[in-house]
């Protein structure tokens, strides 16, 4: 997980510009955020390789706690089988996604020093990666909300919202520890929804509603679920083949292996790259621009 996947860029509109004044619109100061918000794996001392548990099971060949290395990170903190993951059967590492925490809190944080160097800065270490990916992740969300045209009447919502997250991803590691994260997901979830109604509410014709619903292997192929809410979703396996996800909200929804090949994404709410990377796509897949095209498709 040490190392950037492989991806190619795929084509998608852009989002419309919202009412902050100034020399930059939003999706350009957008764009300039989510590349914080992207895994700089070259400035990271291989957090996600040693801060996070896995245990053995068909996305991960061997049991490793939290807090003791990879036995496939090496010493430049690079991964010694990332070309090869998946055939080593670490699947799970190939749609892991930190976005962009761990460079954050190798390089901000501790400022550069590295847990090898010093055990207690280890154990802080890892005790702050899982917070800061939280963070990062509401960030992500946060930014793609300020970036909808539809969503105007709740930018200013917004933007608190991000910008007391991002002052606390700025703070030390005793701070960012003892963060109540449930709380602020809570917060910023409501605000989302907020989002995503407004949003949604511009979409003709009946959305239908299929919040939390479990559609595991769910047969939805060509379905129209265009502007439908589908957050919190399992859609594990389920077969999405030439579906209509435009303007869905698909907010932690569960992607796994769900067969999306020829489906339309584009325009979908707060899908993220670890949702991508865990379905199973092809060349037809339309997926929003600020999104990768997974190399395994």
């Amino acid at each position: 997980m040490s190392q950037k996947r492989e991806t190619r860029p795929a084509a998608s509109a852009p989002s419309g510009p919202d009412d902050r004044s100034g020399p930059d619109t939003a999706p350009e100061a957008g764009h300039r955020r989510r590349l914080d918000l992207r895994a700089d794996c070259g400035n990271c001392f291989g957090l996600c390789c040693v801060a996070l548990p896995f245990a053995k099971s068909s996305d991960f060949a061997a049991n490793k706690p939290a807090g003791q290395p990879c036995r496939n990170l090496q010493d430049d903190f690079r991964c010694g089988v990332h070309a090869t993951l998946r055939d080593k059967g670490y699947q799970g590492c190939t749609v892991f996604d930190c976005f962009g925490a761990g460079q954050q809190v190798s390089q901000v944080t501790f400022g550069g020093e590295d847990w090898r160097t010093s055990k207690r800065v280890g154990r802080e270490m890892f005790d702050v990666f899982p917070v800061m990916r939280q963070l990062h992740e509401l960030l992500w969300y946060l930014t793609e909300a300020l970036e909808l045209e539809r969503a105007r009447p709740a930018h200013q919502e917004v933007r608190r919202a991000l910008d007391g997250i991002e002052e606390l991803t700025r703070a030390d590691a005793a701070t960012l520890a003892a963060a109540d994260v449930p709380a602020l997901r809570a917060e910023v979830s409501e605000t989302l929804l907020k989002v995503s109604e407004l949003v949604r509410a511009a979409v003709p014709g009946r959305k239908k509603n299929h919040r939390g619903a479990d559609l595991m292997g769910a047969r939805l192929k060509g379905a129209d679920l265009r502007g439908a809410n589908l957050r919190g979703a399992y859609l594990i396996a389920a077969d999405l083949t030439g579906a209509d996800l435009r303007e869905a909200d698909l907010i932690g929804a569960d992607l796994r292996d769900a067969r999306v090949a020829g489906a339309d994404l584009t325009g979908s709410l707060f899908l993220t790259q670890a949702q991508v990377n865990a379905a199973r796509g092809d060349g037809s897949t339309r997926i929003p621009a600020t999104l990768s095209r997974p190399a395994h498709w």
